[in-house]
């Protein structure tokens, strides 16, 4: 059990692992543990509207996707260019203490292969949640959201991905809770 509670203080971390791409973008934060959740309810969400994939295995794909990063860090893209991180040897260094390692890894293997369905899926997902955030900072006023969006997009696999993406880019960001029941605004109540 002790290897279990390090696991769990260890995906503890990604609370404190910061995504590192927001400070080319110039605003915004996000914890890589925030990131996975948003993407594991965006993959729940693009496999019902999809229906023939197995949803519960593109949220497992989605909530597993960036724990290695608890080891390694989140790298942007232009740290990428640069620097090589082992991420398979953060994988196997922890998958050889977990008594479901083998699944952890399989889980891994599947996502970075992006060869089935729900891969590809669980990979839009990751990309869907950079597009809302972008969405989010260009409705504050980030000017510089729409020239990452497009580049973004082009990494989408499906196409309910796409539609979606389309729709998220349209769609103000904080109408979800500001409608249009001005009465409701104005003295609290119905």
């Amino acid at each position: 059990m002790k290897q279990i509670a390090n696991f769990l203080f260890e995906v503890g971390m990604l609370k404190r692992t910061p995504r590192t791409g927001f400070q080319f973008l110039g605003s915004g934060t996000e914890s890589v543990a925030e990131h996975i959740f948003r993407t594991s309810l965006i993959g729940y969400t693009l496999a019902q509207l999809a229906g023939d994939v197995d949803i519960g295995k593109v949220v497992l794909l989605c909530l597993f996707h960036d724990i290695p990063e608890a080891r390694t860090g989140d790298l942007n893209y232009v740290n990428k260019k640069y620097c090589q991180v082992d991420e398979r040897k953060a994988v196997e260094d922890l998958a050889r203490t977990l008594p479901f390692g083998d699944n952890y890894r399989e889980l891994q293997d599947e996502f970075m292969a992006r060869q089935t369905p729900e891969a590809r899926i669980a990979h839009d997902a990751d990309q869907l949640e950079m597009i809302l955030a972008l969405k989010e900072y260009k409705d504050l006023g980030n000017r510089y959201a729409d020239e990452w969006y497009p580049v973004t997009v082009k990494r989408l696999q499906t196409e309910v991905a796409r539609t979606l993406a389309e729709a998220v880019w349209v769609t103000d960001s904080s109408r979800w809770w500001f409608d249009d029941d001005t009465d409701w605004w104005i003295k609290g109540q119905r």
